[in-house]
């Protein structure tokens, strides 16, 4: 599991190590029943303090993402990966913009804007 964290992002670290590993989850990296490496490590790799990894990974563990399982370390949960939902849901967007005027690049503009 590759992450990687952007220095110029405003957000809390412990945040975008949650968001790194909700993409990798999304995109395959990580299969359900998949175990992460120790936070340890994890912090060693991104550079950042391990109490850092461990907040993320508890706020992944209270979203339903992983499980902590003693003796297991943590886990993958069943139904994490759920990309292809996410996909269907942006198609659908693509199409309810289409229907009503308007091109993905105003589409992009709008997504742009609420951030």
């Amino acid at each position: 599991m590759l992450l990687r964290l952007d220095a110029a992002d405003g957000a809390p670290l412990h945040e975008q190590v949650a968001g790194a590993v909700r993409r990798a989850v999304a995109e395959g990296e990580c299969a359900p029943g998949d175990r992460l490496p120790p936070a340890r490590d994890l912090a060693a790799a991104l550079g950042v303090n391990a109490n850092t990894v461990l907040r993320a990974l508890r706020t992944l563990r209270d979203e339903g993402v992983l499980e902590f399982r003693r003796g297991r370390g943590v886990t993958v949960a069943a139904g994490a990966d759920r990309r292809s939902t996410l996909l269907d849901q942006v198609r659908g967007l693509v199409a309810d913009a289409a229907r009503l005027g308007y091109s993905r690049t105003d589409l992009i503009e709008m997504i742009r804007g609420l951030s």
